[in-house]
Order: structure tokens, then sequence, then C-alpha cells
């Protein structure tokens, strides 16, 4: 490795977290009809660089963190498409506020887990992850998310989006 392994988890970390605050600032702007350009590019890029980086930490199998990684990258790439070359037309209105939440949502979910593995008092609650306030715990992310998505698909399908350029 290039750089030191706490370094490189510290950079991941730090992409993660700037991808799940903007995101939801996004996911604001999605309910507002609207799309900021420098805004939904940090976003884009930083979900993109945070699943990458994920592949490079030392591994000896398939993990469930890969899968996560591969799954946030399709959504990633087909909101990239629905944006860049649906130009949000027709359905890719609905894909691309749909992709979004489901992006930040993969976040989200991420940093429960890792919460549950650093923070002392939730790895006490919950030391293997298969008990109840961890399972309850990305149970209401899963609904709130869903119900996100929902609204954000709809209301962004439904308004007339502002400072979008559909073709350029």
């Amino acid at each position: 490795m290039i750089v030191s392994l706490a370094t490189y988890t510290f950079i991941h970390t730090a992409l993660s977290l700037i991808a799940l605050f903007v995101g939801f600032v996004i996911i604001a702007d999605l309910f507002a009809g609207r799309i900021r350009p420098v805004r939904t590019g940090v976003f884009l890029i930083t979900a993109i660089a945070t699943s990458v980086t994920g592949f490079g930490f030392p591994f000896t199998g398939v993990l469930p963190s890969h899968v996560v990684g591969v799954i946030a990258l399709v959504i990633l790439a087909a909101v990239l498409f629905a944006r860049y070359g649906g130009y949000l037309a027709g359905s890719w209105r609905w894909i691309y506020a749909g992709g979004i939440v489901a992006s930040v949502y993969l976040l989200a979910f991420v940093a429960i887990a890792q919460a549950f593995t650093k923070i002392p008092l939730l790895k006490s609650a919950a030391p293997t992850q298969a008990e109840l306030p961890f399972v309850l715990s990305q149970g209401v992310a899963l609904v709130v998310f869903v119900l996100l998505g929902i609204v954000a698909s709809r209301t962004f399908q439904g308004r007339v989006a502002q400072g979008i350029r559909l073709r350029a």
C-alpha cells in the first residue's frame, strides 16, 4: 500500500461521511424538485469513491461489504446515466431520484453497521450484529429510506425541476 492502512481508512471514512451528509442535502433538493450541479457532483464523486476505496482494504474472500459496494456502484451507474445520458426524461427522473435515495441508504446501512462495531455501547448491545438493537436499527433505517425514496421519486417526477439543463 502506498499509504498506511490508518490513513487509507481515514480517507475512506471521510469520503463516506461527506457522501452521506451531502446525500441528505441532495434528497432535500429532490423534494424541492431541483438539482444543484455542484452538490450533486460532490455527492456522486464521493459516493463512487467510497465504494471504490472499499475494495482497497486487505481481505481474503468476498465479504458482505464487497457485495454492498458492487450494488452501490450499479445504482450509481444508473443514477449517472439517468442524469447525463437519459437527461432525466420520462422514467429517468424517478430512476434518478430513487437511485440517489438508494445510494444514500447504502451509505447509512454501512454507517449503522460500522457504528455497531466501533462504538462500545452499541457493540455491547449487539456484539454479533444479529441482536434485536442492530436488527431494529437497520429495519427502521430501511423503512425510512423506502418512504423517502417513494416521496422523492413522486415529488421529483411531478415537479418541474429548477435549474436542470436537460441536454448539457
